[in-house]
């Protein structure tokens, strides 16, 4: 899991380890991975999710995927297999600057998943998979997104202003056997945010957590109060077994973690200083 102090390298896909009917709460240095395979009392009977973490402490980074396949996890398999052959090149990118980091990331993956070899790959397995990246690096925060896994974000002052989701949510877009890069025109989003000083809480979940009956998690606000009174670890157990309480079919994989940041973000010009 860890190489040395501050480096940590995860990866997984649901049909290594399907926990259905089970719950998974696993602290990867600062960032939480949490997942549950879904109710077999509901008809679940595999977990097609996938997961890659990287962290860096002393380069001040954290490079994050969730996905959310269907049908089979082929193409999470194949969409894992293939970050994961970039690990040098990514890890590389990443000891850029900021600015440069997230600008080469962007195109590295769509050079990847526009190649004739990867487009090739996915013809040749069934299902298609929802993908997100996400990196923190310093005081900015990047994505890449191709379906629908959300990114969330909490700071009092986002949340004051009712502001959460960072990437946009966009459904019949998926990487595999029908895959967006196969278009004349491929569909997926990036984005940028820059982070508030203080406490940031990164959140990255695959639908099974928004989608569950008898719960309103598509609301984030109920979502990050899990955390108020409790530890990341705690939280995320406690968000994952209110769904297996309420008889979730489809499977969940979420990354938690917290960034303090000491640099102050921007603010308007006009701002009446306290």
């Amino acid at each position: 899991m860890n190489n040395k102090t501050g480096i940590y390298d995860y990866d997984w896909v649901g049909s290594q380890e399907d926990f259905v009917d089970d719950i998974s709460v696993v602290k990867l240095n600062h960032i939480v991975l949490g997942r549950f395979g879904g109710n077999s009392s509901a008809g679940q009977d595999k977990n097609e999710d996938g997961c890659i973490v990287w962290i860096n402490t002393d380069l001040g980074y954290e490079f994050s995927v969730v996905l959310d396949a269907h049908q089979t996890a082929e193409s999470a398999e194949l969409v894992v297999s293939t970050i994961c052959s970039l690990k040098e090149d990514i890890k590389r990118i990443l000891t850029f600057s900021t600015r440069q980091a997230f600008i080469s990331l962007d195109k590295l993956l769509i050079r990847t998943f526009e190649s004739k070899r990867f487009r090739d790959a996915c013809k040749n397995i069934q299902g298609e998979t929802a993908f997100l990246c996400a990196v923190r690096k310093e005081k900015f925060l990047w994505w890449f997104s191709v379906g629908d896994c959300l990114l969330l974000l909490n700071h009092p002052e986002l949340s004051d202003l009712n502001e959460y989701q960072q990437n946009h949510r966009s459904f019949y877009e998926w990487i595999g056997n029908v895959n967006t890069f196969d278009l004349e025109v491929p569909c997926f989003s990036t984005g940028t945010k820059e982070l508030r000083q203080g406490m940031n809480h990164i959140f990255l979940t695959t639908d099974g957590l928004v989608e569950c009956p008898n719960v309103d998690f598509a609301d984030p606000l109920k979502l990050f109060n899990q955390f108020q009174k409790s530890t990341n670890e705690q939280g995320v157990k406690a968000l994952l077994k209110e769904i297996q309480d309420n008889h979730v079919r489809d499977s969940t994989t979420l990354l938690s973690w917290f960034v303090d940041i000491d640099i102050a973000g921007s603010y308007p010009s006009n701002r009446v200083s306290d």
